[in-house]
């Protein structure tokens, strides 16, 4: 170190006077392969000494990077470069939106390498008190005549939910971790603030005889997604993959029907992509009322197709289409499944609770526990078990009874 005579120490060459305090320098490798200086600035010698070691330490272990990105630069190379090309088209339109709305507006002009955890508290908390209709200007857009809130200094206060706050830090999250991975910062600050878990509300699942009254309602009605309804209440299909079913899937002779795609809207297009992962893909037995109900959207599908004449426009073979053979939007399907829901006198569940109605269905059914032990995907037939000493025999027959008299007058 200096001593008293102001001389500078052994390996301090390159330190010196700078602006109120000091610099210095160590020649690096950039990522691109040129060389160039980089500094460290500091109050005292001994700061930019200690700057200046870590510095040399840096230099040994690789290409280092004289300039640092912002995080909204970094983001955007993240969002292109690494979550576009290799995740699915979902999660792109999730993270970019994320991204737009809620972590660039905020945090995007900060330099990445220097964002702190108290950086990415603060953000979160103030996030939480942001009127989004403000923010993104949702009342301005509509027309002179139409606006009704924060467009004419009255807010609505539409401020983002748990669920929403978590997803934006998650977002934020996965894009330091990628930093970190090709060394852009050493440590994941998002990581490290932890924000409350949204809550989840329990929704009590249909019974049995609640099932089979919206299955007799719509088979009645002679409904164009009966088939659909039966598919998701006695396999538990997911809205996706029926909508993704084609009738390739299906194999009438040895009553199977194969689940690896879906359709999914992404933005601004509908896509027939692949399961999520390949544990999704499965051959599921097919019980006789769900092979009933796949005849009959046969026909009706031959009737539309005959109806429609040079206007159809099936071209995925998909079993679940509109009259013009085009695929059904997954946002339709949940708001028709309410809608019929509604129609049938019951209380309107979640699409997706339907999953928890389906083990009871199959005991109805009087579906072999075997056969059952597939359709649920356990993996002990004990589970499977259990499900069918739960259920009670005579609401079950009752309901049934009914469902099999309207799949048939309708047949």
């Amino acid at each position: 170190m200096v001593g008293m005579s102001g001389k500078r120490g052994n390996g301090e060459g390159s330190i010196y006077p700078y602006k109120n305090g000091y610099a210095a320098y160590v020649w690096v490798t950039k990522p691109d392969g040129k060389r160039a200086r980089k500094y460290a600035y500091g109050k005292t010698r001994e700061e930019v000494h200690e700057k200046w070691l870590n510095l040399h330490a840096e230099a040994k272990k690789g290409p280092v990077a004289t300039r640092h990105r912002t995080v909204a630069a970094f983001l955007t190379y993240w969002l292109d470069s690494v979550v576009k090309p290799n995740l699915a088209p979902l999660t792109y339109v999730s993270y970019e939106g994320c991204v737009r709305l809620y972590i660039a507006p905020h945090l995007g002009p900060k330099r990445l390498d220097r964002l702190t955890v108290r950086d990415v508290r603060e953000w979160l908390t103030k996030l939480a008190t942001v009127c989004q209709c403000c923010a993104q200007g949702k009342d301005a857009k509509r027309a002179p005549a139409r606006r009704k809130c924060c467009a004419i200094g009255e807010c609505c206060e539409a401020y983002p939910s748990r669920r929403v706050i978590q997803a934006a830090r998650d977002a934020l999250r996965a894009a330091l971790t990628h930093a970190v991975t090709e060394e852009e910062i050493s440590k994941n600050v998002a990581s490290l603030v932890k924000v409350p878990k949204p809550r989840r509300r329990r929704i009590k699942p249909w019974s049995v005889a609640e099932a089979s009254q919206f299955l007799t309602d719509a088979a009645a009605r002679d409904d164009h997604l009966v088939a659909a309804w039966v598919l998701v209440l006695c396999l538990g299909l997911r809205r996706g993959e029926v909508l993704g079913l084609t009738w390739k899937s299906v194999d009438f002779e040895r009553g199977e029907l194969y689940v690896d795609h879906q359709i999914q809207r992404a933005g601004r297009e509908i896509l027939h992509r692949e399961t999520k992962t390949e544990d999704s893909d499965d051959f599921l037995p097919l019980p006789a009322l769900c092979l009933k109900a796949l005849r009959m959207r046969r026909a009706q599908q031959m009737g539309d197709r005959k109806a429609a004449g040079e206007l159809w426009q099936g071209s995925h073979d998909l079993i679940f289409t509109t009259k013009y053979g085009t695929p059904i939007e997954p946002g339709n399907m949940t708001r028709m499944f309410a809608l019929r829901a509604r129609r049938a006198g019951l209380r309107v569940i979640p699409l997706r609770n339907t999953r928890h109605t389906c083990s009871s269905l199959l005991v109805a059914l009087k579906v072999h526990p075997k056969v059952a032990q597939r359709i649920l995907r356990h993996s002990q037939i004990a589970m499977t078990m259990e499900v069918y000493a739960e259920a009670s025999e005579e609401e079950v027959r009752a309901a049934i009874g009914q469902l099999s008299d309207a799949m048939g007058s309708t047949g």
